[in-house]
């Protein structure tokens, strides 16, 4: 149990340093924070220690805008979910990043992320400006921790180009003057995933297999971290967003890094896909980096996870606030043919409307690992079924809750402030299904689709065998469930185009509610004909939708927020579209 471990593990505690403020953001850099250390007192072994623990603070240190909430900016800003909440005018910022056709460059949530994850980048790179000083006689771990650092900042990096491409790229050498000269467009896209490619290959190179300490990014995370980072780029654009082509030696790459982490046979799926979701297996076989939160830790207040308390539903046991609402489309998505497998094109012609068309069509077990549904057992307990009471305001969201983020009312790992309720679950980054599928897409796109098919076939076995806890009190289930593997020449033709659309779907009932799922849309190129088909559909459900817009070649990424190209006295450019 993580309460009994927290002496062991690299816990995100609160730290009162100097590090907060001092990152690529102009305004962060003119602030001075009140009760800050000298830097003269983090300059030897032990100050280098501090900062460092403070740096993978960061990864924890979220709400509701920062990018741990990854289900604002991947989820909801897809055709996974909604918002929810108790109307469009409840946390309205993140109704307009839902619609595509009010985001503003000056909404608040644009700014306050791009401030916090540069604030955490800035926490790495003065890190690695008291590291890289130090000698290995002060300092024997040095190489691990400048490795550490680096994996700290690519990551972080990674969130931001993904969603607002062009950043400025600060790194521990650059002076607080020189910072302030680094344009956002001082290099390209391609140019930012070589950098953070080169920041993991550091940590591939320095960083051991194992760590000692619970939660330290070690070589394998690095070399996974590498992979995802090759993939994205492999997808190249233009500069208005168009996928152009692919890179093949950037695919030949994803092989070689997923090899690795494969070979090591240190990861595995987990035997039951209910164990990602469960507080008691956190750190298992497949989790392979992972947010690492706790509850009665030794601090003062613990480090839960904030940035999905907004999400639990409204029964008795959890109170508040029915946000991140899975959508019909999603529910849909689930649905398989006879044969086992996804219906594809066809499967949002008709709307699942009652408990009996869980029974009348067949459905992927995923999704009631994912999905809170009107009479069925929630979050694995047969003795509290899911209400249609529970969901706040269904007459705009529909009756749906998310339950991934959300963990059982009687969990240990659960922590109560007033109506919120926050969470000690770990939130997984990289998990080993992801990998798989990492490698699985690079072969199809290589036209080796023959030797990704046992890949993706995996995770459908163990999906098909993650039933067990889905029953209900008499032993039967509130779903009929029917999820097969693709056999080539018999229940499927497995041709690259085919195996090309298994993988795409396999990746969003795997990781649904997740949040990948736009930034997939993005990478293949395909998301403005894909969400605009879906607010077709969902707006004629649901009529808050009825405005939705993507603007191809504009909503593909965020704008930059409009303060930070004030503050650089227009320096930094606006992206195209806004």
């Amino acid at each position: 149990m993580k309460l009994n471990r927290c002496k062991s593990a690299i816990r995100n505690i609160t730290l009162t340093l100097v590090i907060v403020g001092l990152g690529a953001c102009k305004h962060a850099l003119d602030y001075a924070p009140k009760g800050s250390l000298s830097a003269d007192l983090v300059k030897d072994a032990n100050g280098a220690e501090l900062l460092v623990t403070a740096a993978y603070a960061s990864l924890g240190n979220g709400n509701e805008y920062s990018s741990c909430s990854d289900w604002i900016w991947g989820s909801v800003r897809a055709d996974d979910a909604y918002k929810g909440g108790a109307s469009t005018g409840d946390q309205p910022e993140i109704d307009r990043l839902e619609q595509f056709a009010f985001i503003l460059p000056d909404q608040s949530f644009l700014q306050n992320v791009w401030v916090w994850n540069f604030e955490a980048i800035g926490r790495a790179n003065l890190a690695l400006s008291v590291i890289n000083n130090l000698n290995t006689s002060q300092y024997p771990l040095k190489l691990q921790r400048q490795a550490e650092m680096r994996f700290l900042r690519a990551h972080f990096y990674f969130w931001m180009v993904e969603n607002f491409k062009n950043v400025p790229w600060i790194d521990e050498t650059l002076t607080p003057e020189q910072r302030k000269k680094v344009s956002n467009t001082a290099l390209t896209q391609d140019q930012l995933w070589d950098k953070i490619a080169a920041d993991f290959q550091f940590g591939v190179d320095n960083l051991p297999l194992t760590q000692t300490q619970i939660g330290r990014a070690n070589k394998i995370a690095a070399a996974a971290y590498l992979a995802k980072t090759r993939l994205y780029q492999a997808y190249m654009q233009d500069k208005n967003h168009n996928v152009i082509g692919i890179n093949a030696t950037h695919l030949n790459e994803v092989l070689a890094q997923t090899a690795f982490v494969i070979g090591t046979g240190k990861y595995s799926l987990a035997p039951d896909f209910a164990q990602n979701f469960l507080y008691e297996y956190e750190n298992g076989p497949e989790s392979i980096f992972a947010i690492q939160y706790s509850i009665a830790d030794g601090t003062p207040i613990g480090r839960e996870d904030w940035s999905h308390n907004l999400n639990n539903n409204m029964a008795p046991a959890y109170g508040c606030c029915s946000f991140h609402r899975p959508s019909d489309n999603l529910v849909n998505a689930f649905k398989t043919d006879n044969n086992g497998l996804p219906l594809f094109d066809n499967f949002n012609t008709s709307l699942v409307s009652s408990q009996s068309d869980f029974v009348t069509n067949s459905f992927d077990p995923r999704l009631d690992h994912t999905i809170g549904i009107p009479g069925h057992p929630f979050k694995y307990d047969n003795t509290f079924i899911y209400q249609t009471s529970y969901a706040r305001a269904p007459e705009v969201y529909g009756v749906y809750s998310a339950m991934k983020e959300v963990m059982p009312p009687n969990s240990p790992s659960l922590k109560r402030d007033g109506s919120r309720l926050a969470t000690a679950k770990n939130w997984d980054i990289i998990r080993y299904d992801d990998v798989l599928l990492w490698r699985a897409e690079a072969l199809i796109e290589l036209n080796r689709q023959a030797e990704a098919l046992p890949l993706i076939n995996q995770i459908r076995e163990r999906a098909a065998n993650s039933t067990g806890r889905l029953k209900l009190k008499d032993g039967t289930f509130a779903t009929n469930y029917n999820v097969q593997q693709y056999v080539d020449g018999v229940n499927c033709n497995w041709t690259q185009a085919f195996a090309r659309k298994a993988l795409q779907w396999e990746r969003r009932v795997e990781f649904a509610t997740e949040s990948p799922r736009f930034f997939d849309l993005v990478r293949w190129g395909i998301a403005a004909e894909t969400l605009n088909s879906y607010f077709a559909a969902e707006s004629k459900r649901h009529q808050f939708l009825k405005a939705a817009h993507f603007q191809k070649n504009k909503n593909e990424y965020l704008p930059i927020p409009q303060q930070q190209i004030t503050l650089s006295e227009g320096l930094y450019k606006q992206n195209p579209g806004y």
